[in-house]
């Protein structure tokens, strides 16, 4: 099991950082029967996943923690199927329907749908739990949550990525099953989802964590995993995983696997990139050196790998833009940021991917050429 994992806090009293979010989260989890639906939102790495699933464990117990991977089929109108992976368990239902792109609204009204009708209170149950067809729609039995809670919880992941039509659709539908059914939404960028939903929601920021607590929880992983880690190295991977503490853990678990598992880490221990990374920086070189059509169109095949190994467009075209600004001035980075601003739009509103990666490539290779031309004239 990965380190980042292995050592994720499972309840809100192991939770490091962040006190004052802590304790807000705990207020709600005491109080469970009055939950509201809720909008967890930061930047990736933050720790609102972890958050989230400490709030399902101070509200339904161990129970929470037993998940399964279940994949479910959706029909379209059109009667054309989709299939969505989720994560179950018998008190939730987690899934990301901006997977199932311009037929994400369909899938968000239906499991909202479904988790709310499945409902079925017992009155006689001593621990206020209730009955239902399962989480995942499928198979039943007694679900025993904290006296009071009946409803389930559905968390949708990358809210931020739906399209405006489903994000239409999730504010008639919580209005609707709110009753039986309680959000969590969770995203990195709340400008990104509509003013309705977000006014329907108690937002909980989860703000980047600082270096001081990156490196204080990298000290406490070195602790338990039995391995030396010197303030220096822990600095380092703090500023290089950009406050990002799940890729500050896989950074730290890096380095000791790359020193062949030595107990003591060393302060001048290199830090390695990913292998994506690499890849990119690799092909903002690439572009720099040459600016053709041929180049473009073998761009394209390093972008359709980076593609197929699941990384985010979005991510892809963050990341190239930085390369890409590394060896220009002033007046050329705000064209090329521009550009990357154009393009990113085009991502999330569109669905071909790599029609607006090579697209944004193109026009770097335009500006850039057209910079050199200047330059030697």
């Amino acid at each position: 099991m990965l380190w980042v994992d292995k050592h994720r806090p499972k309840s809100l009293e192991k939770l490091t950082y962040h006190p004052e979010t802590t304790a807000r989260l705990s207020s709600l989890a005491a109080a469970p029967h009055a939950l509201p639906h809720l909008l967890f939102y930061g930047p990736p790495g933050a720790g609102k996943k972890t958050r989230i699933m400490c709030l399902l464990r101070a509200i339904f117990g161990p129970g929470a923690e037993r998940l399964r991977l279940d994949k479910r089929t959706f029909t379209t109108p059109t009667n054309k199927k989709i299939d969505i992976n989720m994560i179950c368990s018998n008190y939730h239902i987690e899934l990301s329907p901006g997977d199932a792109g311009r037929n994400d609204r369909f899938v968000v009204q239906d499991v909202i749908k479904e988790m709310a009708a499945n409902r079925s209170l017992s009155a006689s149950s001593s621990a206020g739990g209730f009955t239902a067809a399962s989480a995942a729609g499928g198979g039943g039995g007694e679900l025993e949550g904290k006296k009071g809670v009946g409803y389930k919880v559905v968390v949708l992941v990358e809210v931020d990525k739906l399209s405006r039509q489903a994000q239409s659709a999730l504010r008639r539908t919580m209005e609707k099953f709110s009753s039986g059914c309680r959000l969590i939404l969770c995203c990195n960028n709340q400008s990104k989802v509509i003013e309705p939903v977000r006014s329907r929601c108690l937002g909980i920021r989860v703000a980047a964590p600082t270096h001081d607590d990156i490196c204080a929880s990298l000290k406490t992983i070195s602790i338990q995993e039995r391995i030396t880690l010197p303030d220096e190295l822990a600095t380092n991977i703090s500023r290089a995983s950009s406050r990002n503490m799940r890729r500050a853990a896989l950074m730290l678990e890096s380095a000791h696997v790359s020193t062949n598992h030595a107990s003591h880490l060393s302060p001048t221990d290199p830090i390695k990139k990913t292998d994506w990374e690499l890849y990119i920086t690799r092909l903002a070189a690439e572009v720099t050196q040459e600016q053709s059509p041929q180049r473009l169109m073998a761009a394209r095949e390093k972008l359709y790998e980076l593609l197929i190994n699941c990384i985010p467009a979005s991510v892809i075209l963050k990341t190239l833009a930085l390369e890409l600004l590394k060896n220009l001035d002033d007046e050329m980075k705000h064209e090329v940021m521009e550009a990357a601003a154009f393009y990113e739009h085009r991502i999330a509103m569109g669905s071909k991917d790599i029609f607006h990666l090579e697209a944004f490539l193109a026009k770097f290779m335009a500006i850039y050429k057209r910079y050199l031309n200047n330059l030697f004239a």
